[in-house]
């Protein structure tokens, strides 16, 4: 088996149809696949072999999508970095991985400091031009015919590096089998199809647009249409010129659209769906109210290649991820103890099934803190009702302890959610010398509203416990969030 295999299949069922639109620029699948090939048959040139590192520092450029796809097809191992990293940060996660070769843009080409990576061998640079050592002169010069590697079930096919919020970066590594049960899985239950055309603007470093949305989308024979970033006016004008018909975000992307987009900009999209982060239940019935179109949602994580669940193939149900999908278990259990709990108690989620990552890379203790007795331990916490569906409370080390009593800030966002005025809200935990800890929360209003403080303490104070409600309502300009969207709680707590 081979990840790319899809690609070639593609290639053959449907050589003249888009496969990639980029600033309305054309790619067939006839020639995404021959420049695959070229990227392949070029690092074979440079004596890149089966099994070695080759990173990728790119944003949501074509050139990523080329070099992944040969990379893959080489049988090499893909490692995403995340553009924001700083030269610090970049060079650990090329020593860690011990990456042989780079491809990055000529504007990040500074955080490489060759100087301190003593693996690496090539550094490509990803410009227009087709000068020596560049992406484009690879592809220029190499072979056009390239047939995918057969790898087997557990050969590793791509590094994702964690955010490191809680240390060094982890590499996630994820082999073709997981990758590969992961896009029939997201075709299955988002019911891609060829004539569908899906829109990209979810980093490509990060597992939910590699795999949940790119890998997902040539497997179904789809159309990518590819953006650099979230930039409502262009997505607007390209969701109309480019006929979306699928669209993929986090929940803040919603936000944003459900204060800005009317229904006709959207017309065209048939199918919603969101991951990444929670979504709060009142976005998400004020989306359903406005566009008639419910926010499928996801749930997954790096380590999970992303998808474990699913809201809903049959019967959606507000504020739930769903179930777990085909030949994946979910259960929870108590954060202790490890035993099973019943319906409506909290506890942690664990999954097992195909989904589930090899391993962190090069670091087998956290490998086996994370994944025990072939469960892998999320570090979300959640809950099932009694038609096993399940929910996210919030992120363990995101609870907040109040004098030995546990608040989950995502209990207390949805309900300052309710609030017509808000446009996004961010509750967090601080250092208490009396309970512990404390409630605040960061609340961005919309353009246009006002709201009090006194508006929000009289909503909280009659839908929960006191000891949940933020001893301080600070109003902000905005709240800082990684690049995939999440909040940056700790940021929030050390501020």
């Amino acid at each position: 088996m081979n990840i790319a295999q899809h690609l070639e299949r593609a290639c053959l069922c449907f050589p003249d149809k888009p496969a990639l639109i980029f600033e309305q620029t054309t790619y067939s699948y006839a020639e995404l696949n021959q420049i695959a090939n070229r990227v392949a048959n070029g690092l074979a040139q440079l004596g890149i072999t089966k099994g070695e590192r080759v990173a990728l520092l790119l944003p949501n450029i074509p050139q990523f999508i080329f070099a992944y796809l040969g990379i893959i097809k080489l049988g090499a191992i893909a490692v995403s970095l995340n553009t924001q990293l700083q030269s610090a940060e970049v060079s650990f996660i090329l020593n860690d991985s011990q990456a042989t070769a780079i491809v990055v843009t000529p504007e990040l080409a500074g955080q490489v400091q060759t100087d301190q990576l003593s693996h690496l061998r090539q550094l490509l640079v990803a410009s227009p031009e087709a000068t020596p050592n560049s992406l484009a002169y690879l592809i220029e010069h190499a072979n056009p015919e390239y047939q995918a590697q057969t790898m087997e079930r557990d050969d590793p096919a791509a590094i994702v590096y964690s955010s490191g919020t809680t240390g060094f970066p982890k590499g996630v590594t994820l082999s073709h089998s997981n990758v590969i049960s992961n896009m029939h899985a997201k075709n299955l239950y988002c019911d891609m199809r060829p004539e569908d055309r899906l829109l990209l603007c979810v980093p490509l470093f990060h597992c939910f647009g590699q795999n949940a949305i790119l890998n997902s989308a040539i497997n179904a024979c789809a159309t990518l249409v590819l953006h650099r970033s979230f930039n409502y006016e262009q997505i607007i004008q390209s969701i109309a010129r480019d006929q979306v018909t699928m669209f993929f975000g986090v929940p803040t992307i919603y936000v944003l659209l459900l204060n800005k987009a009317e229904p006709a900009a959207l017309s065209s999209i048939r199918y919603f769906f969101s991951g990444a982060a929670i979504m709060p239940v009142e976005i998400a019935r004020r989306w359903h109210a406005t566009f008639k179109s419910f926010i499928h949602e996801g749930y997954g994580l790096t380590e999970t290649s992303p998808f474990a669940a699913y809201n809903h193939r049959f019967r959606y149900k507000f504020g739930s991820i769903g179930m777990p999908i085909d030949t994946v278990e979910m259960r929870i259990v108590d954060v202790d103890t490890g035993a099973n709990l019943a319906a409506e108690q909290v506890g942690e989620i664990i999954v097992r099934g195909p989904n589930v990552m090899l391993g962190y890379w090069n670091n087998p203790t956290a490998t086996e803190q994370a994944i025990r007795n072939g469960w892998f331990h999320t570090g979300d916490l959640g809950k099932y009702d009694a038609e096993g569906y399940f929910y996210i409370v919030d992120r363990l080390k995101d609870m907040i302890n109040v004098a030995g009593i546990k608040v989950y800030p995502a209990e207390v966002e949805q309900v300052i959610y309710q609030l017509p005025a808000v446009a996004e809200v961010a509750v967090y935990g601080i250092a208490d010398e009396v309970t512990g800890e404390r409630v605040m929360a960061k609340v961005v209003i919309k353009s246009g509203h006002q709201l009090s403080e006194r508006e929000i303490f009289a909503l909280c104070r009659k839908q929960i416990a006191s000891f949940k409600i933020p001893s301080s309502i600070e109003f902000v300009e905005s709240i800082p969030k990684n690049a995939t969207g999440k909040v940056l709680k700790r940021l929030l707590r050390n501020s």
